[in-house]
């Protein structure tokens, strides 16, 4: 069979799901038998097909403030791709133009299933909460019943829809009236991720004397993800605890935070590889994040993976991940709260969190989530086109 993937989300940068994509990818080749297309945005129009591999890159602008970013808008050249490959099953990982092109394809080809993936609350994240600064909340929240009624329309079109956790999107859609929703979560390489990365080097050039406590954040520095949020708890924190802060990734707010001139915050920018991001995460000793809208929260489980207890917002996946025994949630936008936290787990019990957040990473490989995904949910939207073919 030839499974696609088509999404606007690529950025050869790193993001959850490019993650996502070369592990799917990885799983599909290693099985010896499929094919797997994938179509994303890039700098040219180019076809590169490397055995059972193929990728269609389809010349696309930079999105404005996300550089790593391109806008595919171009669905002729989607559809014509289609087309051209004729796949068995496209997934979508995006909510705006591209799933049209998909469905338009399967209107031509109905033994075509397609699949969506909710990989991100868009009328909470792009729509209710960016307008509530400027109309108020009652006047967002409509917007935003107005984004979910989209989402109640589009995918309850595709033959099934996968949300990352339960509370990260899974529960938002049944509310809205989404059908044939499950829940696949994503993995993590946990060999790679993990406290045997941990390197005192690496400690040592930050300029840390044993018991001081290193925080780190990794991801994008823009709004979405609220990076000032663990900026501010962080230097709500004694100076007495001698901790240091590490924010790895780029993003508009990246000026503004070195504008502020503390010594103790590092920012080395984007990490390429793997390999080097756990090693960054092995060697601190608590993750902080203040992203209110995770719909599962790759970043948290590889810190988790690395050994890290985890304070961060009760909201979207978090809720999911985080337990008590694996570290502390506070309300959103509440720094005196998340440097509350922080302050806690290194006063109380931190190293048996450390041990119960690299237990909770366990759960969630890469070979669980492939054959949630292929023996359930894709055989499932297959078979659901096979009986309406019957029909």
């Amino acid at each position: 069979m030839l499974f696609c993937d088509l999404t606007q989300s690529w950025s050869e940068q790193g993001g959850g799901v490019r993650t996502y994509l070369v592990n799917k990818r990885r799983h599909i080749i290693d099985q010896g038998r499929d094919r797997h297309l994938l179509i994303i945005p890039g700098a040219t129009d180019e076809v590169t097909e490397d055995g059972r591999a193929i990728t269609v890159t389809i010349a696309s602008r930079r999105v404005p403030g996300s550089p790593n970013y391109r806008l595919l808008v171009r669905n002729k050249a989607v559809r014509a791709a289609l087309e051209r490959f004729r796949p068995d099953l496209v997934e979508c990982q995006d909510a705006y133009n591209l799933p049209w092109a998909a469905l338009a394809y399967r209107r031509r080809h109905p033994a075509t299933a397609v699949v969506g993936c909710y990989m991100t609350d868009f009328p909470t994240v792009y729509i209710a909460r960016p307008l509530a600064r400027f109309t108020g909340r009652a006047i967002a929240r409509g917007f935003g019943r107005i984004g979910y009624a989209y989402v109640e329309r589009l995918y309850n079109r595709f033959d099934a829809t996968c949300a990352l956790s339960e509370a990260g999107g899974a529960a938002r859609l049944r509310a809205v009236g989404v059908e044939r929703v499950e829940v696949v979560p994503l993995g993590v390489e946990l060999d790679e991720f993990s406290p045997r990365r941990r390197d005192p080097a690496l400690r040592r050039e930050l300029g840390l004397a044993e018991g001081q406590p290193l925080l780190i954040y990794a991801g994008r520095l823009d709004s979405e993800k609220k990076p000032e949020v663990v900026v501010d708890a962080f230097r709500r924190l004694p100076r007495a605890l001698g901790a240091q802060l590490v924010l790895l990734g780029d993003g508009p707010q990246r000026p503004g935070i070195a504008a502020l001139g503390d010594s103790r915050i590092h920012m080395p920018g984007f990490v390429a590889g793997r390999a080097e991001l756990a090693r960054w995460l092995a060697s601190a000793d608590l993750y902080v994040s203040a992203m209110a809208d995770e719909t599962f929260g790759v970043s948290i489980v590889e810190a988790q993976a690395s050994g890290l207890p985890v304070v961060g917002v009760a909201a979207g996946a978090m809720i999911d991940r985080v337990t008590p025994a694996t570290g502390r949630l506070g309300p959103i936008g509440d720094a005196a709260a998340m440097a509350a936290n922080v302050s806690e787990i290194w006063n109380g019990e931190h190293r048996a969190m450390a041990a119960a957040a690299r237990a909770n990473a366990l759960r969630f490989s890469w070979k669980r989530s492939m054959e949630i995904l292929f023996d359930g949910v894709y055989a499932r939207a297959l078979a659901r086109r096979r009986s309406l073919g019957a029909g």
